[in-house]
């Protein structure tokens, strides 16, 4: 890509990253164009952003996994960034319920950006961690994940029957961006690809949150600690982002032309526990001091059992990453202040 976009199409725009992605976009001048399931959290996030009337606007994508259903929103589209993904835990069929339409999906935004007629130049696919990380493999602290790594997990494994939800996750995300990475070689598009490949995001809110049951996972633990729960939840990976700048990675990830063709691990310097959020919320806030869980070991800074390579995002992209206090006091002030 060496032309600049003007119009990006965000899929999963009322979501946690994507409503995050959006507001990055719009204050760098770009006109978007978000898919939401939900035509009401569309209009509620539009009427919360009136200075971007004219930059913004929305359309109904009840079920992006279907081939075809993308054909109708590109006109006008020269970007766009896929962040929808199918993520839930009470599967009962893993295969038909997560990996394929994580999948499908992805073929569907990269099929409707192909066709004649439409001038998308870049698409920057939102995977995970979750596509690198081995979480069977105890490789220690002279080892190093990149995004040159792929967890090693089967599809015949995730697919299973006896899997867990968690590992069909896992694999899901993996085999929806191989496919993606496939669709470029063999189907040699007008585009290029960046892929993303985030640990935990936690951070502030931008998208329509009605009450705290709603928050999204990875928040709703680190709101938990805040509300006392016991025992602390164990940390499944001690990477994590903030999504603010996760968002910032993406819009970099678009707009810097050497970016396309690459696949990023955008992942804060320094790790997290729940241990460390619950010391960072009670020194941080009153309320919190007996309400946070005492029921662990305090004053222990986590520390990473291996390397994760955050540091090429924050030179290739120029992302400043947050630390962990700042993500957490501005997300726990918030909850609290408009939620709790």
């Amino acid at each position: 890509m060496t032309a600049q976009p003007s119009y990006v199409l965000v899929t999963g725009a009322t979501g946690f990253i994507g409503a995050h992605v959006v507001d990055n976009l719009l204050a760098k001048g770009l006109k978007v164009r978000g898919s939401t399931r939900s035509i009401k959290k569309g209009e509620q996030m539009k009427a919360a952003r009136p200075q971007y009337a004219s930059q913004l606007d929305f359309v109904v994508v009840e079920d992006f996994t279907k081939i075809g259903v993308f054909d109708s929103v590109m006109e006008g589209i020269d970007a766009v960034i896929h962040v929808a993904s199918p993520f839930f835990y009470n599967t009962t069929n893993n295969e038909e319920e997560l990996i394929l339409p994580a999948i499908n999906g992805v073929k569907s935004i990269l099929k409707a950006s192909a066709k004649a007629g439409t001038n998308v130049k870049r698409i920057v696919l939102t995977s995970s961690f979750a596509s690198i990380v081995d979480v069977n493999s105890t490789p220690g602290p002279d080892f190093t994940y990149t995004a040159q790594n792929w967890n090693p997990l089967t599809y015949e494994a995730a697919a299973a029957p006896t899997a867990t939800s968690v590992v069909a996750y896992r694999g899901s995300k993996k085999y929806a961006e191989l496919a993606a990475w496939d669709f470029i070689k063999t189907e040699k598009p007008p585009f290029d690809l960046v892929t993303l490949c985030p640990p935990m995001v936690f951070g502030p809110v931008v998208h329509p949150v009605a009450n705290i049951e709603s928050l999204n996972e990875s928040n709703a633990g680190l709101w938990a600690v805040a509300a006392g729960v016991d025992p602390l939840p164990g940390a499944r990976v001690p990477a994590w982002i903030d999504a603010r700048d996760l968002a910032e990675a993406h819009v970099q990830a678009l707009l810097r032309p050497e970016a396309g063709g690459k696949r990023f691990l955008p992942a804060a310097l320094e790790p997290f526990s729940y241990e460390y959020a619950a010391d960072i919320i009670k020194s941080k806030f009153q309320w919190a001091k007996g309400v946070v869980t005492e029921n662990y070991v305090s004053g222990t800074k986590p520390s990473f059992p291996y390397g994760v390579d955050g540091r090429t995002v924050a030179d290739e992209l120029g992302v400043k990453y947050r630390t962990f206090e700042v993500t957490v006091v501005d997300f726990i002030g918030q909850v609290k202040e408009n939620l709790a």
